[in-house]
């Protein structure tokens, strides 16, 4: 049986990308090595778009026309999954989508394993405005140059407003991918950051992480006097930085390796252990982050629902996946029963020495998710089941 896998292994994203088709491919060889699906082997079709959003849809057509996969598991960024929604939506085609993102999306064709903005940006804003979290009073928004930060940026500016801080105490810059010179932009936010209680929040993607916490740090800010919160930034992005830079600084998932249970114990292991026999770069110091274990699940929940629906087709699966539970590495996790995301812990997590996180904060239980934010779109929803997604709510 066909699956497609559809993520970036060159350009700017693949510093990200590429851990997700390796932890795809460890849940395929694991289901494999287990008889299969139904009785039937995966075998994977890889991609390569090459961080080109153009290229992904290009592939998506390729991977659903003419390798006729059964279910494709892919993308990063939103604007790569902009990209190939017409594609899987106009051919009847499953995207398993492993990565957080902006919420205002409600499609068919998509289940999202990722968090939505109520299960990462208002929660870390949250904290950060908490006794707990510092108390923080100014908030300077930074992303780079494209749909998810913005959105991402609008949605958090409503919630700070509505929670009365200050419209004058919020900033907000955009850089363009691949962005690398930091000098002016942190010397703007140290400016901002004078009279003390001010933090960051980092939209930033992809490999100008690196010199964003350089400057940060080459400019005398501290992790005590202007914390950055990051939504994109995770163990995987960490082993290719100087972390003494960042020690101490936040970032907001729903996953972390540091998770102390005995599945997250065999995961990080059966990843380690994958990544040492195929000789993949960094082998056994390889580390596993949210992304992939979202990456990672979405895989068995289509496993089981293809098992439940005891058949491949997309229509039939889909209804089956409304409801899934899997254990997942990090804990137990819930597919929503309409409206195509998942529940999900809360995590806010310290950067240590070493790359990894110390959990500072976790939310009670699951958190429903909730594609359309009460901040933006109060009067909306999404629903596959009572309505035909995206719908007014009276």
């Amino acid at each position: 049986m066909k699956v497609g896998v559809l993520h970036s292994l060159s350009g700017t994203m693949a510093i990200s990308e590429v851990s997700l088709r390796d932890v795809c491919m460890i849940a395929f060889e694991e289901i494999n090595a287990k008889g299969g699906v139904m009785g039937k082997k995966i075998e994977p079709v890889v991609v390569d778009p090459a961080s080109n959003w153009d290229l992904f849809a290009e592939k998506a057509k390729q991977l659903l026309l003419q390798d006729k996969v059964a279910v494709t598991f892919g993308c990063w960024t939103s604007v790569s999954r902009k990209s190939v929604l017409p594609v899987f939506e106009n051919n009847e085609g499953l995207l398993f989508y492993p990565v957080q993102y902006e919420g205002e999306e409600c499609s068919k064709a998509v289940f999202y394993t990722g968090a939505t903005p109520n299960q990462q940006l208002i929660p870390a804003a949250d904290y950060l405005m908490s006794k707990e979290g510092g108390g923080y009073k100014k908030f300077y928004l930074l992303g780079t140059d494209y749909v998810f930060p913005r959105t991402a940026n609008k949605i958090l500016r409503a919630f700070l407003l509505a929670k009365g801080v200050p419209a004058d105490n919020i900033a907000e810059e955009y850089t363009p991918f691949n962005h690398q010179d930091y000098q002016t932009i942190v010397g703007k936010i140290k400016r901002f950051a004078s009279g003390g209680g001010a933090c960051v929040l980092s939209t930033i993607n992809g490999d100008s992480n690196v010199p964003f916490y350089k400057e940060f740090a080459n400019q005398g800010l501290r992790s005590e006097n202007a914390p950055i919160m990051a939504f994109s930034v995770a163990e995987d992005e960490l082993r290719g930085m100087d972390t003494s830079a960042l020690v101490g600084h936040l970032a907001a998932w729903n996953y972390y390796q540091s998770v102390d249970t005995p599945q997250n114990k065999r995961f990080i292991q059966n990843f380690k252990n994958y990544c040492e026999k195929n000789k993949l770069p960094g082998g056994n110091k390889r580390v596993t982050d949210d992304p992939m274990e979202a990456a990672y699940f979405g895989v068995y929940v289509w496993k089981q629902a293809v098992e439940k629906a005891k058949s491949f087709d997309v229509a039939a699966v889909r209804k089956a996946v409304y409801g899934q539970k899997f254990l997942a590495p990090g804990g137990e996790i819930r597919m929503h029963d309409f409206n195509h995301h998942t529940w999900k812990p809360v995590l806010i997590g310290e950067i240590l020495k070493d790359g990894q996180f110390k959990i500072v904060s976790r939310s009670k239980g699951l958190v429903e998710p909730e594609p359309w934010s009460k901040y933006t779109s109060p009067d909306k929803g999404c629903d596959w089941v009572k309505h035909q997604g995206t719908y007014q709510k009276s």
